[in-house]
């Protein structure tokens, strides 16, 4: 049935959408900036999985390991000697979002300088037949991605809601001020916000780099998905960036039913167009109500 092999095509195109849109999303609540070197952390975590991997020889699982942990610091570096210097000079969000696009384009061009322009592949998971589910094919690899993806949703949940960070988190997210009258360090906790948000974008680039090839504007193309989905879901709210990263998902491939692939990027700037002309605040997000 094609309907039922759009959804499933649908639902894996938004888990990942949603472990790009989820760290995204996290960084911008508690930072209050739009990180797109997001995308640079993504294609690092994946190339640097096949360094390990294929080019070094080592275990897959220790590869993928020490390719979280890589990206992870990678991301606090980001924060730590970029961003923090803006912070230090009280500069604006809008610089450190004009940063951002320049740390993107950096990282995207020392990949190429490192890895050169032709693709790579990690070659760990063997071209298999897929799974046949009521007349939809599904392949092993795009189940596990499913999985880890809604595993990884209900640890950053309960991450979140239960721990001491996550409530810090929620905290400054909510009022930097006022958190730091009761002691949370702000910095502190930007620091946090980049290491688990670079910890998830670097799962997704792992996840992608083992069913796709590699290459080094990988990141841009699923930061733009991403964002969509924050955009969608409701900026600043991780629950929303994670609910429309699966509606742009489901939007995509049930639109290529009507319209050739070659529109299926298209078809994402159209509905980030319109959720930012008629509902800027996302599904979940409110709008601001302005006082006298």
């Amino acid at each position: 049935m094609i309907v039922l092999q759009l959804l499933i095509n649908g639902l894996i195109a938004g888990a990942i959408y949603a472990l790009v849109a989820s760290g995204l999303a996290l960084i911008y609540s508690v930072c209050k900036f739009v990180h797109f070197a997001h995308g640079a952390t993504i294609a690092f975590s994946a190339y640097f999985l096949y360094f390990l991997f294929s080019n070094l020889g080592l275990s897959f699982g220790f590869s993928v390991i020490l390719a979280i942990i890589f990206d992870s610091l990678f991301g606090y570096g980001m924060n730590f000697f970029a961003y923090k210097q803006f912070r230090k000079r009280k500069a604006s969000s809008t610089a450190l979002l004009i940063a951002s696009f320049a740390l993107l384009i950096f990282f995207e061009s020392l990949i190429l300088l490192l890895f050169g322009a032709d693709v790579k592949t990690i070659g760990f998971i063997k071209i298999t037949k897929g799974l046949e589910f009521f007349g939809a094919i599904i392949t092993p690899l795009q189940i596990f991605i499913v999985l880890t993806s809604f595993i990884l949703f209900i640890l950053l949940f309960f991450f979140m809601k239960k721990t001491k960070i996550g409530k810090a988190m929620r905290a400054v997210a909510d009022n930097k001020e006022v958190a730091e009258i009761v002691g949370i360090s702000s910095e502190r906790i930007y620091s946090w916000a980049f290491i688990i948000g670079s910890a998830i974008a670097g799962i997704a680039g792992i996840l992608v780099g083992l069913e796709q090839n590699l290459e080094p504007m990988m990141g841009t193309n699923l930061m733009i998905k991403g964002f969509t989905g924050v955009i969608i879901g409701g900026i600043g709210s991780v629950p929303g960036a994670i609910l429309g990263s699966f509606l742009l998902g489901f939007a995509e491939n049930f639109g290529v039913w009507f319209l050739p692939s070659g529109y299926k990027d298209a078809i994402a700037f159209i509905i980030l167009f319109i959720f930012l002309l008629f509902r800027p605040q996302g599904i979940l997000g409110f709008r601001k109500q302005i006082q006298d």
